[in-house]
């Protein structure tokens, strides 16, 4: 692919993201996430009646951190969130072809699991499913990189030093496509802003210390911009 291709391509992804960001159960659209006492189930019925036209209503799933009971929850999305109302966009690196970059990737034994601090889990770790270990180059230094299985396809949680400064916290998030004989791609490009970079109302896993690179990745998603 050439550069201007692949430049167009990632301008199409840019496009798609901030409108994805602000649909009905976009990021920008999450206004509650609620836990329901152990043992109960969610009543969608009840949840829905009455609700305004502009808002959505989704249930969701965890393991508890320290039981690893099963806990159900609602979340409630409006496109009319005062976060939507006062988004502008997300500012972006301009497009980099230096931050395309070819990796191996090797799997592991089934039910391999990494522990993951999320951002509101106050120090506590959440084992995830890792299906393999991603081994690239990165600016001279290897790295064996944890991507996780997140709906079938892997995520990257990755920090680097633009962290804090340039761009979001916590790190960012890079989705990794399927292997294709022991080899893997990371457009950094495509690197985005986590859901909690957009509302409160998100628990994101943190990089794990094997995921933080020592080298400032110049490329993909910033920090989202808001009016006032």
């Amino acid at each position: 692919m050439s550069t201007s291709t692949a430049n167009e391509a990632w301008r199409d992804w840019h496009t798609t993201r901030m409108a994805a960001l602000v649909g009905p159960t976009g990021n920008l659209a999450l206004i509650e996430t609620r836990w329901l006492a152990a043992g109960e189930q969610p009543d969608l019925e009840a949840e829905r009646a009455d609700l305004a036209a502009t808002k959505t209503v989704t249930t969701l799933e965890r393991e508890n951190i320290d039981t690893g009971e099963p806990e159900h929850g609602v979340r409630v999305w409006d496109v009319a969130s005062d976060a939507i109302s006062r988004f502008e966009t997300v500012d972006v690196f301009g497009y980099d072809p230096d931050w395309v970059i070819e990796a191996t990737y090797e799997a592991a034994p089934d039910g391999h699991t990494v522990a993951f601090e999320h951002i509101r889990d106050n120090g506590g770790s959440r084992e995830k499913a890792v299906p393999g270990t991603i081994t690239a180059t990165i600016a001279g230094a290897e790295y064996a990189l944890s991507a996780f299985d997140d709906d079938g396809r892997l995520l990257l949680v990755f920090g680097d030093p633009t962290n804090g400064d340039e761009t979001y916290g916590a790190g960012r998030f890079l989705f990794v496509d399927e292997p294709d004989s022991g080899r893997v791609t990371l457009d950094f490009n495509r690197a985005f802003v986590p859901p909690c970079g957009f509302s409160d109302q998100f628990n994101c896993p943190m990089p794990p210390p094997q995921n933080r690179l020592q080298v400032a990745v110049t490329a993909g998603e910033k920090l989202p911009r808001f009016h006032d």
